[in-house]
């Protein structure tokens, strides 16, 4: 489907729109308001063919126990095939194994130990109180989606503090809801101890302290602390109208006050997720300023809805030794390949891959980067000179490790130097 089908879907509105509706609907489905059942009639006639004399009434056997555990699964399934859509692997795999698991592993283990099956646990309150947790956990996900479409597009519907507010009172609430003390139509009471009164299971305080100390670990977020812990699930930094460091950054430790040419092109759009260096979002710009301070360039492909793209800014481009080097030794430049801005008729372009006319700024930055590096991965790192021309063929891609991403600065540099 063309280089940026993947990039295009998962940060086009209808998809991330759609999704965070799909997600509300499935977390009020399990906080109790609903329930997403399939016909009687599939499931009766699946199960007349469910005997166990031969692989075929096996498998229908199989079909029928999906079939009725529909409402409570497909939730679960809705979400890790969103994350297929998007182009994750590795969490899509190791939750549809895990999900596989999960419900063949009873089946296996009681029929090697059948005496087993006396004592398996009940389905019951205890089971409730799990989909309750996911519905609140379902909430919080939708967020996400719906923040993509909003960066994106430039909405400022949830900015990072509204987003904050929303994790707050979803995880705070799901803390009472496990302390007891939040109840909903088809909860019963607490079980009773041997005096009567109710009480709180040990496993269910442990999971009810997860989640409020996780409430209040987001709260200084408000006033602009990074959150480096979750910065992959939320939104860019530049959406937070109040920074209660903002301006606080010791030029000692991080890097010189930025000098010479200036950005000036859609900053009223964009802004540095790098504090203290001085980004572009216009290759052409940032070239000229390359050529005039003759430092080389570091083009850093990025995108809104970048998980891993967040991660890298929060914990290795936020490092005051990194930063100081990008703001001494490079001129930076951030390309966002989704932004939905729609460019000036006069800057439209042709792409070269496939004849497509590019209208969008999100686009021709992708373009761009396949054009460049044949690659179209997000966070991407590579360097050019003076002239445009890449200082060596390895980009920088995801890699979380400080020492990792300033040996390449330091490999860099030492090229343009030589190349001069």
């Amino acid at each position: 489907f063309g280089k940026g089908a993947l990039n295009e879907m998962a940060s086009s509105a209808w998809f991330n729109v759609g999704v965070f509706v799909l997600f509300m609907i499935f977390g009020i489905s399990f906080l109790g308001a609903f329930e997403i059942t399939l016909p009687a009639s599939w499931s009766n006639k699946i199960d007349s063919k469910s005997g166990l004399n031969s692989y075929s009434g096996i498998f229908f056997l199989a079909l029928t126990l999906v079939i009725v555990s529909f409402s409570c699964t497909v939730p679960f399934i809705g979400a890790l095939t969103v994350l297929i859509a998007k182009g994750s692997f590795w969490a899509p795999l190791v939750g549809f194994f895990a999900f596989s698991l999960a419900l063949s592993l009873p089946f296996a283990v009681f029929t090697i130990f059948p005496s087993l099956l006396n004592n398996m646990a009940k389905s019951g309150d205890w089971l409730n109180t799990i989909k309750v947790s996911l519905g609140f956990i379902e909430l919080a996900l939708a967020l996400k989606f719906f923040s993509s479409a909003d960066l994106a597009y430039h909405w400022g519907i949830l900015d990072r503090e509204v987003y904050l507010s929303l994790w707050i009172v979803i995880f705070g609430l799901l803390g009472l809801y496990l302390l007891g003390k939040l109840k909903f139509h088809h909860d019963n009471e607490l079980p009773k101890n041997d005096y009567g009164q109710p009480y709180l299971s040990v496993t269910r305080l442990f999971f009810a302290i997860a989640s409020l100390s996780f409430t209040v670990y987001m709260i200084p977020g408000l006033w602009g602390a990074p959150l480096n812990g979750i910065s992959a699930w939320l939104p860019e930094m530049k959406t937070q109208d109040f920074k209660l460091a903002a301006g606080n950054i010791n030029s000692s430790n991080t890097a010189t006050l930025p000098t010479g040419p200036q950005p000036k092109k859609y900053t009223d759009l964009l802004e540095s997720e790098i504090p203290g260096v001085n980004s572009f979002f216009d290759y052409d710009e940032a070239l000229a300023a390359a050529k005039a301070l003759n430092k080389p360039l570091m083009i850093d492909f990025t995108g809104h809805s970048c998980a891993n793209c967040r991660k890298m800014e929060r914990e290795v481009l936020n490092n005051p030794e990194v930063m100081q080097r990008l703001q001494n030794d490079f001129v930076v430049v951030s390309l966002y390949v989704d932004d939905k801005f729609q460019l000036p008729e006069n800057e439209w372009t042709t792409s070269k891959l496939d004849g497509k006319v590019l209208k969008r700024m999100g686009e021709k930055n992708l373009d761009f980067e396949v054009a460049l590096t044949n690659n179209n991965a997000q966070p991407y790192y590579v360097f050019v000179d003076t002239n445009g021309k890449l200082l060596t063929t390895e980009g920088y891609g995801y890699n979380p490790s400080i020492p990792g991403f300033l040996a390449h600065l330091d490999k860099v540099k030492k090229l343009f130097t030589d190349k001069k």
